[in-house]
């Protein structure tokens, strides 16, 4: 690890905290900056610009969403329809528990994809595929006639059910929290039919 690391990775920490905290709104490179105890400046020596540095912010959340997702199915039964129920409400649970890292992670308007990272590592969008393509197997596996059109469903009806969760509009049409369970299971019925007898 050569000296920058440490606080290049800093850098990222303080990002992760308080995107966490206080949503992205807070995630300017000054605060960030300022927050790591570095000139506001420095945060350029090892981000080329301010998308580069929330993409390896948001890079952290898909890597945390992966760690549940993987969590989930290994806790789910080895029915492909379990899975992709465990995956759904993991996704919408992590969602619901990290409301602005959660809204940074899709938000590639914010987000560099262009490979500008000095990691070298894959563009942003590319290293955040498995985790779809992992949705379409488990789709495929489930006997859907087009695997991905379907999981891309899937995925946009569970984003709107943690979005629509978040800002209030279900709690208040449906009450309990109990609810988000129920809706994770009728969004994966309606797109895969009803479970087999």
């Amino acid at each position: 690890m050569d000296q920058e690391s440490p606080l290049r990775e800093r850098l990222i920490d303080v990002g992760v905290d308080l995107v966490l905290t206080e949503g992205t709104a807070s995630l300017g490179l000054r605060e960030i900056a300022r927050r790591a105890g570095v000139s506001h400046g420095a945060p350029r020596r090892y981000f080329p610009t301010h998308q580069s540095l929330l993409s390896a912010i948001a890079r952290r959340g898909f890597a945390d969403l992966g760690a549940r997702f993987a969590a989930a199915r290994s806790g789910a039964s080895s029915s492909p329809r379990e899975q992709v129920r465990a995956l759904g409400s993991a996704y919408v649970g992590y969602a619901l528990e990290h409301r602005g890292m959660f809204e940074l992670m899709f938000r590639h308007d914010l987000l560099d994809s262009t490979g500008q990272e000095p990691s070298g590592g894959p563009r942003l969008r590319e290293s955040t595929l498995p985790l779809f393509e992992l949705l379409v197997a488990l789709v495929s596996r489930c006997g859907a006639a087009d695997p991905a059109v379907t999981a891309a469903a899937l995925w946009a009806n569970l984003h709107g059910v943690a979005q629509l969760w978040s800002w209030g509009s279900l709690p208040l049409t449906l009450g309990s929290e109990a609810a988000v369970e129920r809706l994770v299971a009728a969004a994966v019925d309606a797109h895969l039919g009803p479970e087999p007898s």
